[in-house]
């Protein structure tokens, strides 16, 4: 006898079989026993989670010879025809391979014709959204009014390619990600029944790679019990998928809040010299420092939200505690641009130990922020307070009206553009430590002038973009903060749109064009650019 893989050995029989969808099998049921079953339903999900499965099941609960029931008896011809995929009266179609509008008129000819033995006739399309507009349309008529004997189950990954006109007619059931506890303790109970020695580490690492898919954790079982004859393990697991054990993210997580960038450079140095998948490493890293956030932000009221076992929960809750907030969404968008700029070039080798030596220098940009910048609320020296209270409240002077004030002073500060120009450099560096983005779209502009106050950047038209992102408040207090830090001085900044190259608008304000300015007491009306004749 041929062998048969894990997934379709343990394939569920029943809806109580059925993993992590409770929310849509406990419907099916009191449809069931209600008589309230619908003639078209639509399941849609990831791959692997049980859509399939139930539309079988759901098959199987009609047409049973004690049916229709909530529990089919898996003794009658028509429960085991169904289970060996050989029943004339549940005919499974491929959306993929029979996406046509022939294939579609063949089946609503075929609709009209009785069951051959069971109460109904189902048709079960896996991968629906494949079928092609005409082909849809096509089924219209029959899925809206079909004949009483016939029921239709729908299975896709990709609900949002169905036609909205076919969904108006189905039920929509939405399948979830089975959390790893669940397919952990599944992968326990077939590894008891198939007399596999399995460590719960290794069950772990496989629950975690099939990112929520039950037939993938089987699927990668059955491959790791083929690769170990003897007792499996989290090394074993490793060996096969080339993943990283969680030890190493709690690792590189302590390296990098002790600072220690060698250690934590020859780390990842070893882990890519054993093979691992440094794609999947960095995944995990963006993951485990997700959960550190979510366990900083809300501890013990949010470990729901940890799909981890509760020795690692607990471990995360311990770390957690070591970062801040901001440090942590600040590493978590270091690793996301590391892997943007893997995707530019052919070794995910150097980005990573760039994003490494980054986060784990001695003292990161967000810190040398914190450190030399201090927000605070301006003191009047020489507080005017009126301590007592009027005898004679009708002597009182007379408020002086708004227009005998003397107007304001404007803030003038004393600093020049080359000043300013002298530094720059330095501020897109530091910049480039706290947010590359907010760097990268300031490094576009042009430096100005120096109004008063305020410094003014201009954009080309072509850098419209740019120059909107940093106008937004936190963008623009960032690149203000920088600046006094470097500067001592508070200086606004303005973002202009010109028309022109950078190069005229500084010529513009050149030192000679601005002492001509400032002697004659005039301003620039009007620009010629002379072209030296070529000969």
């Amino acid at each position: 006898m041929s062998y048969i893989v894990l997934a379709r050995k343990f394939r569920p029989r029943n809806f109580d079989e059925v993993i992590g969808q409770e929310h849509i099998t406990s419907t099916l049921k009191n449809a069931i026993k209600q008589g309230k079953v619908a003639h078209a339903y639509l399941f849609s999900g990831p791959r692997g989670i049980g859509k399939t499965s139930c539309a079988r099941i759901l098959a199987k609960s009609l047409n049973c010879k004690t049916g229709p029931t909530i529990t089919p008896c898996e003794k009658c011809d028509s429960c085991k025809e169904i289970n060996e995929a050989r029943s004339f009266d549940v005919i499974e179609i491929d959306g993929a391979s029979n996406r046509g509008i022939d294939e579609i008129r063949a089946l609503r000819e075929n609709v009209k014709f009785s069951p051959s033995s069971g109460k109904f006739k189902i048709y079960i399309i896996d991968e629906v959204h494949m079928l092609t507009p005409e082909a849809f349309n096509a089924l219209l008529k029959t899925l809206e009014e079909p004949p009483p004997h016939v029921k239709f189950i729908f299975a896709t990954t990709q609900a949002n390619k169905v036609l909205p006109t076919i969904l108006s007619r189905c039920q929509r059931f939405d399948f979830r990600k089975i959390p790893i506890v669940k397919i952990i303790e599944k992968l326990d109970k077939i590894a008891q029944d198939e007399k596999m020695n399995v460590d719960k580490d290794a069950f772990f690492a496989i629950a975690k790679a099939a990112l929520g898919s039950m037939r993938d954790a089987e699927s990668i079982l059955d491959q790791i019990s083929a690769f170990s004859t003897k007792k499996i393990k989290f090394s074993d697991v490793a060996d096969v998928l080339g993943i990283v054990e969680e030890d190493y993210l709690f690792d590189i997580a302590d390296m990098i809040f002790k600072k220690d960038a060698i250690a934590a450079i020859k780390l990842i140095d070893r882990l890519i010299n054993e093979g691992k998948n440094t794609s999947t490493f960095i995944s995990g890293l963006i993951e485990h420092f997700r959960n550190l956030m979510i366990a900083r932000v809300g501890g013990r009221s949010l470990e729901s939200l940890l799909d981890l076992p509760p020795e690692i929960k607990d471990r995360v809750l311990k770390q957690s505690q070591a970062f801040s907030i901001p440090q942590i969404i600040n590493i978590i968008e270091t690793f996301v641009a590391t892997q943007e700029i893997a995707r530019k070039i052919d070794s995910l080798h150097i980005p990573l130990e760039m994003a490494i030596a980054k986060l784990a220098a001695r003292e990161s940009g967000a810190e040398q922020i914190e450190k030399k910048i201090e927000v605070k609320k301006p003191i009047d020296k020489n507080p005017k307070i009126n301590n007592f209270q009027e005898s004679n409240p009708k002597a009182r002077p007379k408020t002086p009206k708004k227009e005998d004030e003397p107007p304001k002073e404007e803030t003038v500060l004393n600093i020049s553009l080359e000043e300013i120009k002298n530094i720059w450099a330095s501020l897109i560096e530091n910049l480039s430590k706290i947010k590359m983005s907010v760097a990268t779209f300031l490094q576009e502009g042009s430096l100005l002038r120096v109004d008063s106050d305020t410094l003014i950047v201009g954009f080309l038209k072509d850098s419209t973009l740019h120059k909107e992102l940093l106008e937004q408040d936190n963008n623009k207090k960032l690149v203000e903060s920088n600046l006094k830090q470097l500067t001592e001085k508070d200086i606004k900044i303005k973002f202009e749109t010109i028309q022109d190259s950078p190069e005229h608008h500084d010529s513009e304000h050149g030192p000679l064009i601005k002492s001509a300015m400032d002697a004659f007491k005039g301003r620039v009306i009007n620009r010629w650019h002379h072209k030296e004749e070529q000969e």
